[in-house]
C-alpha cells in the first residue's frame, strides 16, 4: 500500500473517510460475502452469540457482553479488531488520531489552517486502534474522559486555553473500539460519565466548552448477576447499550474439549511423545460440567473453562514428570493422574455454603468420580469385562500409582486378553504407556461400578474382589423330571 505523508497526498489518492461502525460494517459484510470466519477462535457460539454479534455490528450498535467468568467475552471484542481496515491515515503528532480530513482537537484544526496540504499524516495498523480498560473501582472520571494537565498549565499556557487538556483513554481511541471489562465495578459517577458518548457521541471534560464528536465502538463486559455485590450498571447507562449479547458456557462435552486442545499449554520434552487419550479428555471435560449442575458450587460466578484447560495442563504435568523420572519415552496420562486436578480447582469454584464440612477438594474429588463413571459406562459394558472380574475373584490384586512403570503393566494384561480387545475400544495401540492407561481407567471403572474394591495406601491404590460384589452362582445342571435335594 502507498501512504501518502502529507493532506494533499491523501487527497489525491482517492482514500475516504468511514466512521468505525460503518468501517466495520463494510468489512464485516465483504468478509461474509467472501465466506471467511468471522470470528476465528471462538467456539461453540456459531448459533447463538455469533449471530447477535453480527446484527449488532450490522445495526452499527454499541454492545454490551452479558456472561459468567471463562465464556470468551474478552476474546469475542478483540477479534472485532480484525473487522478494522488494515491500515489508517490520522494527522501527525494528534494524540486523539484525528481525521485529516475533519480533525476536531484544537491543536490539529489550528494546525489544518496554517499548513493545509503540507499537514502531516501518520498511518495506524489497526491493533493500535483497541483501547481497554478493566473496571475497578478507584476507575477515575479523568482517567476515562480527561482533566487538565498541570505541567501544561506550568508551562505557560492558561486554563481557559482547551490545549492543557489531558485526553483521558477513551478519547485517545478515538477512530478505534474501545472496551471496558466489569463495567458493573465502575464507580456510578463514572457510569454517568459515559452517558453523552453512547447517546450523543461526544465527550464534556471539566469546564470547558469544548464537545469533541469522537468516532468510535464501545464495547463492554460484565456478569449477569451481581454476584461479587462490588457494584452494578445503573438502569440509564444499560439502556443506552444498543444490542446486549448474552454468551454462555459450551453446550457439548466436544465444544469443551476443543476449546482445552486450542488453549491448553502443553510444555513437555520435545523428545517425548505426547499421547492423551480421549477419554481422559472427556473425563476432564465432564468434571466441569458435573460441576456445573452441581448445587453445591455456587452457579452464578460460574465455573469457567479455564477450569476444564487447567485441569488439563496439570494432569499432562503428572504424566511429563512419570516420564522424566522413569525415562520413558511417551507421555500418556492415566487415571492415577487426575488427582493432580484437585491443585487446578482450587478456586475455579465458589462453595455455595460456607462454613460446611466439605472442602472443596472434596466435591471435586465427588464430581470427579461421576465423571469417571459416566465416560466410562459409555465405551463399555460392565458385563463385557467379566474376564477382569474373575481374575480378581481368583484372588487377584493390582497396585498402581502415578510412579508405576508402564512395563509393570503388561503381566497383568496377559492375563486377560480381553484388555487387548479393549484398547481397540479406546481407540489405542499396546505401547507400554497406552496399555498402562487403558488398564488403569477399566480398573476404576469396575470400581466405580461397585465390582472391585479399591484401598488407598499411601501414594498407591490397590485394586482387588470387592467384599460387596455378588458372587457368581454356580450353576446347577438337572435332567429332566428331576428334583432338587
Amino acid at each position: 500500500m502507498n501512504k501518502s505523508q502529507t493532506l494533499g497526498e491523501l487527497r489525491a489518492s482517492g482514500w475516504i473517510y468511514r466512521s468505525v461502525k460503518k468501517e466495520l460494517m463494510e468489512n464485516m459484510v465483504a468478509r461474509m460475502t467472501a465466506k471467511e470466519i468471522l470470528f476465528p477462535g471462538i467456539l461453540g457460539y456459531d448459533e447463538t452469540v455469533i449471530p447477535e454479534m453480527e446484527n449488532a455490528i450490522l445495526s452499527s450498535h454499541d454492545i454490551l457482553i452479558l456472561g459468567e467468568r471463562g465464556q470468551a467475552k474478552s476474546r469475542l471484542i478483540r477479534t472485532l479488531v480484525q473487522l478494522l481496515d488494515d491500515w489508517m491515515p490520522a494527522v501527525g503528532g494528534c494524540e486523539i488520531l484525528d481525521n485529516p480530513f475533519a480533525p476536531i482537537c484544537h491543536e490539529c484544526r489550528i494546525r489544518a489552517v496554517e499548513m493545509g496540504d503540507r499537514l502531516p499524516i501518520i498511518w495506524i495498523p489497526r491493533e493500535e486502534r483497541f483501547g481497554e480498560k478493566l473496571a475497578t473501582p478507584d476507575v477515575s472520571v479523568s482517567d476515562l474522559i480527561g482533566d487538565v494537565d498541570p505541567i501544561k498549565v506550568a508551562e505557560g499556557r492558561y486554563l481557559s486555553d482547551e490545549r492543557v487538556i489531558h485526553f483521558g483513554i477513551l478519547p485517545r481511541t478515538n477512530r478505534g473500539i474501545f472496551a471496558i471489562n466489569e463495567l458493573p465495578d465502575l464507580s456510578e459517577k463514572v457510569q454517568v460519565s459515559l452517558f453523552n458518548i453512547l447517546e450523543e457521541g461526544d465527550v464534556q471534560i471539566k469546564g470547558f466548552k469544548v464537545r469533541l464528536p469522537l468516532d468510535m465502538l464501545i464495547v463492554a463486559t460484565a456478569n449477569p448477576e451481581d454476584y461479587t455485590h462490588r457494584g452494578r450498571i445503573i438502569t440509564p447507562l444499560k439502556d443506552r447499550y444498543s444490542s446486549q449479547v448474552r454468551t454462555h458456557y459450551p453446550i457439548k462435552r466436544e465444544i469443551e474439549m476443543d476449546i482445552v486442545d486450542q488453549e491448553a499449554q502443553a510444555n513437555v520434552s520435545s523428545d517425548r511423545r505426547v499421547l492423551v487419550p480421549g477419554y481422559i479428555k472427556e473425563v476432564i471435560a465432564g468434571l466441569t460440567f458435573e460441576a456445573r449442575q452441581c448445587p453445591e458450587i455456587n452457579q452464578s460466578s460460574g465455573v469457567s473453562v479455564r477450569m476444564s484447560i487447567s485441569n488439563y495442563e496439570s494432569v499432562l504435568a503428572s504424566a511429563h514428570k512419570r516420564a522424566i523420572r522413569l525415562n520413558e519415552a511417551e507421555i500418556v496420562p492415566r487415571i492415577s493422574d487426575l488427582p493432580a486436578v484437585f491443585a487446578s480447582s482450587r478456586g475455579k469454584i465458589e462453595i455455595e455454603y460456607a462454613g460446611e464440612d466439605q472442602t472443596e477438594v472434596e466435591i471435586v474429588d465427588r464430581l470427579l468420580r461421576r465423571a469417571i463413571r459416566g465416560i466410562f459406562d459409555r465405551y463399555f459394558r460392565v458385563e463385557d469385562l467379566e474376564p477382569v472380574i474373575r481374575i480378581f475373584d481368583a484372588g487377584a490384586s493390582v497396585e498402581v500409582s502415578a510412579d508405576s512403570p508402564s512395563s509393570q503393566y503388561k503381566d497383568f494384561v496377559k492375563q486377560v486378553p480381553v484388555l487387548r480387545e479393549a484398547l481397540k475400544v479406546l481407540g489405542l495401540s499396546d505401547s507400554p504407556g497406552q496399555l498402562a492407561s487403558a488398564t488403569e481407567f477399566i480398573l476404576e471403572g469396575l470400581h466405580l461400578n461397585q465390582k472391585l474394591n479399591k484401598e488407598l495406601r499411601k501414594d498407591k491404590t490397590v485394586y482387588k474382589i470387592s467384599p460387596q460384589a455378588p458372587k457368581p452362582k454356580p450353576t446347577i445342571k438337572r435332567e429332566r423330571g428331576e428334583g432338587f435335594h
